[in-house]
């Protein structure tokens, strides 16, 4: 937590400050399982199972590399599995940016929350 944070959580009532807590952040695990739900979790899915196909690969290629009796060989195999490797991690960095990409829309939800609070607060108060 940061001053913001502090300065933020003081100016809101305790029955704002439940609210909030009971939307608080989930933990990591619940993140990344949350990336199968939803409108695009069939991407998420495709993109998963493509990540771990690759990396079966790129275990393969660099076993076969290593065995290789040829140099040729070796570094074909040893090309494929540099490719391979490549693009478990684009995959990686794929999911990763869905998890931060949820994570900003649940803060946006927040500050929607917040506004909407606010706004109702700003009528009962009008009337």
């Amino acid at each position: 937590m940061n001053k913001t944070d502090d300065l933020i959580k003081q100016t809101l009532s305790a029955e704002d400050r439940d609210l909030l807590a009971r939307h608080g952040e989930p933990g990591y695990f619940s993140q990344a399982f949350g990336l199968f739900r939803g409108a695009l979790g069939w991407v998420v899915w495709v993109a998963y199972l493509c990540g771990i196909a690759a990396f079966a690969g790129f275990g393969v290629s660099l076993w076969r590399s290593w065995h290789a009796n040829e140099v040729l060989a070796a570094v074909q195999w040893g090309v494929l599995a540099i490719v391979l490797f490549q693009f478990t991690m684009i995959m990686k960095s794929f999911l990763g940016s869905h998890m931060e990409a949820n994570r900003m829309l649940r803060e946006l939800k927040r500050v929607e929350l917040q506004l909407a609070l606010l706004r109702h607060d700003a009528s009962k108060m009008s009337s």
